[in-house]
């Protein structure tokens, strides 16, 4: 009995040992936790004004990028594709080599070309050579050799005529007066008339010399037109060499590559397509209604889902005036700068236009906002006279570090812009 009476004590006195160690920890718990709100104790804050700003008035769309430029690239002329420059996603310069074609039948021609081009010079020299000019001499008729003894020859035959003529005038008087007999004049007549006859023959001769030289003189000419026409294939012959290179007709991304070494292509392949993206097109519907407001040079803003944290800006640059008769909407043309670029054709895009004309909007920090991820919402802490009154709000635009509040505060209220995690319905607070 007694054992048992003292262990009862020793129990009653741990147990009011244990109340009294416990009750002593969780004062100090308490006291050493200065964050800790008990009771209606209230909790200091940060707060800041909502505001009240002009807000442009924008039109929201959607659309698709697009490069600015796009280009299937085809040779020039057919042969067998012997090297390819590039890779699909590759930057390339304007005049950058995409692949070569085959020359070697094309050195060929330039080959047989160049040899045409010496043949037709070679012509040239012996028919000046044959008219006795050198090369590149002007033709002057009377400067050739056989027309100068044609000349002569005539002279002569000329001079003998006048004295014949001379003579059969003389002995035909002295006949007409009998001192001199018949048959003697008919000599001198006889003398004149072969005079006359050989002068002619001279002239003849002369002519005939002169056309031959002129003739000779045209094979000049012909020679030197099948100079030119033997250049001409030369120059054929080099394009047809340079054609073989294909190169990029401007700076851009190389998006697909269709052809492979040692395939035929011809004029009508596709060896390559290159896009410039920089700046890139977003082609965007616009509802009938909203076209008025829309001109060349408003400013547009452009998300897209790969980036939902970028805004990118852009310029209307052009309105297409026909609106499709199903949807009732036009397309607009929007420019946007895109030097890394992160936009990528085909990208699906949401887009939003500034228009003329805006609204009032009540703006807050960024930090009185607070995204309670278990109902999806976005919350503003409006704080009146010491208690917190908690707001769903839906937002709007973001300007630097403010958002825009389209429906559940009022312009110049106090909102919260710390602790927002702790603070609800009806808490105490002091800034």
């Amino acid at each position: 009995m007694r054992n048992y009476l003292i262990r009862s004590g020793l129990c009653a006195l741990a147990i009011a040992g244990s109340l009294a160690c416990g009750s002593g920890a969780a004062v100090d718990k308490r006291n050493t936790n200065s964050d800790a709100n008990p009771g209606d104790a209230p909790l200091a804050i940060t707060v800041s004004k909502s505001e009240s700003r002009d807000v442009a008035s924008v039109i929201q769309a959607t659309g698709s990028l697009t490069a600015e430029e796009s280009s299937d690239i085809a040779p020039k002329t057919a042969g067998k594709i012997a090297d390819i420059a590039v890779n699909v996603g590759q930057f390339v310069g304007t005049g950058a080599v995409i692949a070569r074609i085959d020359d070697r039948d094309a050195r060929l021609q330039l080959a047989t070309a160049t040899a045409g081009v010496k043949r037709a010079q070679a012509s040239v020299l012996q028919a000046e050579a044959r008219l006795g000019l050198g090369r590149g001499g002007s033709f002057n008729a009377s400067a050739i050799p056989e027309v100068r003894a044609a000349n002569a020859n005539y002279e002569q035959t000329l001079a003998e005529l006048k004295q014949a003529e001379v003579n059969e005038k003389r002995y035909r008087e002295l006949t007409e007066t009998g001192d001199v007999a018949l048959i003697t004049y008919e000599q001198y007549r006889t003398a004149r008339d072969t005079a006359r006859t050989r002068a002619n023959a001279a002239k003849q001769q002369l002519e005939a010399t002169v056309n031959t030289a002129k003739q000779n003189n045209q094979a000049i000419a012909s020679a030197k037109a099948d100079v030119e026409s033997a250049q001409t294939q030369v120059a054929d012959a080099q394009q047809a060499i340079a054609d073989t290179v294909i190169k990029a007709p401007f700076s851009g991304f190389i998006s697909n590559r269709a052809v492979a070494v040692g395939e035929f292509v011809s004029s009508s392949s596709v060896v390559a397509t290159i896009l410039r993206t920089n700046p890139i097109k977003v082609l965007i519907q616009v509802a009938e209604a909203d076209i008025p407001y829309i001109g060349v040079g408003r400013g547009v803003s452009v998300q897209v889902d790969a980036y939902k944290d970028r805004k990118f800006a852009g310029t209307v640059i052009a309105v297409n005036p026909a609106v499709d008769p199903v949807s009732r909407s036009a397309v607009v043309e929007a420019s946007v700068e895109n030097g890394d670029n992160s936009l990528r054709q085909g990208m699906f895009a949401t887009v939003r236009i500034n228009r003329e004309g805006g609204v009032r909007g009540v703006f807050v920090p960024k930090t009185a906002v607070y995204n309670d991820q278990a109902t999806q919402s976005y919350r503003v802490f409006v704080v009146q006279e010491g208690i917190v009154k908690l707001r769903v709000v839906q937002l709007g635009t973001e300007e630097g570090d403010f958002a825009q509040i389209v429906t559940g505060v009022e312009p110049d209220e106090t909102v919260a812009t710390s602790k927002l995690e702790t603070l609800y319905e009806g808490a105490k607070v002091y800034v």
